[in-house]
């Protein structure tokens, strides 16, 4: 079904970005579980090791070629787009997510529509109506209004500006990854396309662990059994199913459609988060999320 013709309904890739935010809402409450004791570099390795161990018979099953006939600069940018996306987006991700919680990591996500917007004017031509400009400066007030939100929390400022700054990093990464391929998706396979961004992300996970301090206190917590119960369906979750529902969403739906209807994740990471890991629905929080969505609204119009 994913890799229907172009001319799909365009209600499915509203329906699969919609699912995509269901579905990261409940990996990010999981990651938040699996966080507290794996580092983020190695986390998000294992995860993206996982998702492609989940992605090989997925294409065998749907008898989707290994290496269909595909250009390769459009490889090449799969897979920088899975360095991008996944590899520093994803570590950024997991940093913010120690240190702001689900909650208030979840607002600073809703920059990723004002990024993908900002990238599609600059690099595929998209024009900018004030009302989109007025859209990413409700998200930048949201994410202002944190400020007060991280002393009823109790966040220190060095880790509440840390986890804005690593959240800010981690969107503006994702944005510019999915940007640079979406002329591409039109043409090739979602599921081999998802394979190909998690082959870039894990080479330069790889490819960078050697270079770390501590890279066996990074590796450690992976080799402990209790560890998996919360990374395993996290990872399902989070970069297979949400990551597959998203590339789906991009390439079926208009980019600005599909982006803000993944930020619906915002409202069910604070609803889940509040009811299962006892995050507070503060005032400032629920204000920093009304702003944070309105302005991903108007940010991603017209529709």
């Amino acid at each position: 079904m994913l890799d229907a013709a172009p001319t799909a309904p365009r209600a499915l890739g509203e329906i699969l970005a919609a699912g995509s935010a269901l579905a990261w809402a409940v990996a990010v409450i999981l990651f938040r579980i699996s966080g507290r004791r794996v580092h983020p570099v190695g986390l998000n390795l294992a995860k993206t090791v996982l998702a492609l161990a989940a992605m090989a018979p997925t294409l065998a099953l749907l008898g989707e070629p290994f290496l269909p006939d595909v250009p390769g600069r459009t490889i090449g940018l799969l897979l920088f787009s899975g360095v991008l996306g996944i590899a520093i987006s994803d570590t950024l991700f997991f940093y913010a997510l120690n240190r702001l919680g689900a909650s208030l990591t979840a607002v600073v996500d809703c920059l990723y529509a004002p990024f993908v917007i900002g990238f599609s004017f600059l690099l595929l031509g998209e024009r900018l109506s004030p009302v989109q400009l007025a859209g990413a400066g409700l998200v930048v007030s949201a994410i202002l209004t944190l400020s007060k939100e991280g002393k009823i929390e109790r966040i220190g400022r060095r880790d509440l500006v840390l986890g804005i700054l690593y959240g800010a990093l981690a969107m503006f990464s994702v944005a510019l990854g999915i940007v640079i391929v979406k002329p591409v998706l039109g043409g090739i396979p979602v599921f081999w396309a998802t394979s190909v961004r998690l082959v870039g992300g894990a080479l330069a996970l790889a490819a960078l662990i050697p270079f770390l301090r501590g890279r066996r206190a990074i590796l450690a917590p992976l080799f402990e059994p209790r560890n998996w119960k919360a990374l395993v369906p996290a990872s399902f979750f989070g970069s297979y199913l949400s990551l597959v529902l998203w590339m789906g969403g991009m390439k079926f739906a208009k980019a600005s459609v599909a982006a803000v209807l993944n930020q619906l994740s915002t409202i069910f990471i604070v609803v889940i988060a509040a009811l299962f890991l006892k995050e507070r629905m503060t005032a400032w929080k629920a204000l920093a999320v009304a702003l944070a969505l309105a302005g991903a609204c108007l940010a991603s119009w017209p529709f």
